[in-house]
């Protein structure tokens, strides 16, 4: 089984569970501020939005988010708590939009599960359906924290000056970057 279908399989088995866990962590009420005012516009793609609790701060804040996840659970559960945010099943190194749709993409915590070796294509991705001059987040993993490796999950971790080059190598320009001992959060826009 690849990474990919490891990682389904596991949040699909106890969506419950991480529905519980993620529902109420808004990381858009830590972070968006920098995002949304760096926004030209009002349409955001919120890749990997699991149970939707940015996609419902963004929808209250009123923005247009669109939740996107590989997870079905997670698709059902922010159907519940963004009633009117249209949510899209799909795999982030293929988003099915087309070009330059969205103002911004938010990727809180769901980046970190792409393989290294689809990183760049992903990034890619990103800011192809990005309007020009849109702007991305992103929050992964910090290496200096990390855990025990999951048996269940597929996880990248960064260094900061390693997704700092990784977001520029995809044509971004790197405005923010503010560290924890957990986690690394970027704010990018499209060159």
């Amino acid at each position: 089984m690849d990474d990919a279908s490891r990682t389904l399989e596991t949040y699909e088995s106890d969506v419950d569970a991480y529905v519980r866990k993620y529902r109420e962590q808004s990381v858009a009420v830590l972070y968006g501020e920098p995002f949304l005012d760096a926004l030209a516009g009002d349409r955001l793609l919120d890749v990997g939005c699991g149970p939707g609790s940015d996609l419902s701060t963004f929808e209250s804040a009123g923005y247009e988010p669109v939740g996107f996840d590989l997870t079905d659970g997670f698709l059902r559960a922010a159907g519940e708590s963004a009633s009117s945010a249209p949510l899209v099943r799909g795999d982030m190194r293929a988003l099915p939009f087309a070009d330059a749709t969205f103002d911004g993409v938010w990727s809180s915590a769901s980046f970190l599960h792409v393989p290294r070796s689809d990183a760049a294509e992903t990034l890619g991705e990103f800011r192809r359906v990005l309007r020009p001059d849109g702007v991305v987040f992103l929050s992964v993993k910090r290496a200096s924290a990390r855990p025990e490796e999951s048996r269940d999950r597929h996880f990248e971790y960064y260094r900061p000056d390693e997704i700092r080059s990784s977001v520029a190598d995809a044509g971004f320009v790197p405005e923010i970057v503010e560290t924890t001992e957990e986690w690394i959060a970027i704010v990018a826009e499209s060159k």
